[in-house]
């Protein structure tokens, strides 16, 4: 590049979103509110490339899971430190049912989530009670399209 010429972005492929996305754990979550306004906000979330399935946990009672279950038009937006690249995973999301016994299907699905696994059994066996009094649920959004920039300094 001469010294006159600008930083281009480059489109990422989606090999490369796929990868931006499962190296990062938080991004922004965009849903549409009842008003037809986007709603956004940060969230902790796990991405499963090979399956194109991003799944975030939520409580019941939050506006994300009110809003996604209405209209299930999300999209997850995340960035490198540097904020020279990011990716953007669009989809339709379901919301699971709360969790409400320990140990159910919900709740070791929110375990899975976890970036490591508990201790020990008492320990796991104590964050599937908080889950359970929390109402947890897990949003599961199925990626209907994967795109991202880069610019490269």
């Amino acid at each position: 590049m001469s010294g006159n010429e600008k930083p281009r972005p480059r489109v990422l492929d989606e090999a490369e979103a796929s990868r931006l996305l499962g190296a990062r754990g938080f991004g922004v979550l965009a849903s549409v509110r009842a008003s037809g306004h986007p709603h956004l906000t940060t969230v902790l979330y796990h991405w499963d490339g090979d399956r194109r399935l991003l799944r975030v946990s939520s409580t019941a009672d939050r506006g994300k899971p009110r809003q996604l279950s209405r209209d299930p038009h999300a999209a997850l937006h995340v960035s490198t430190p540097d904020h020279m690249a990011f990716a953007v995973v669009e989809g339709t999301a379901e919301v699971s049912e709360p969790t409400r016994e320990p140990g159910d299907a919900v709740g070791r699905e929110l375990l899975s989530l976890l970036p490591e696994p508990p201790e020990d059994e008492a320990a796991e066996a104590e964050f599937l009670r908080e889950q359970v009094a929390e109402r947890r649920v897990v949003i599961r959004i199925r990626a209907d399209r994967l795109y991202g920039t880069a610019l490269d300094m």
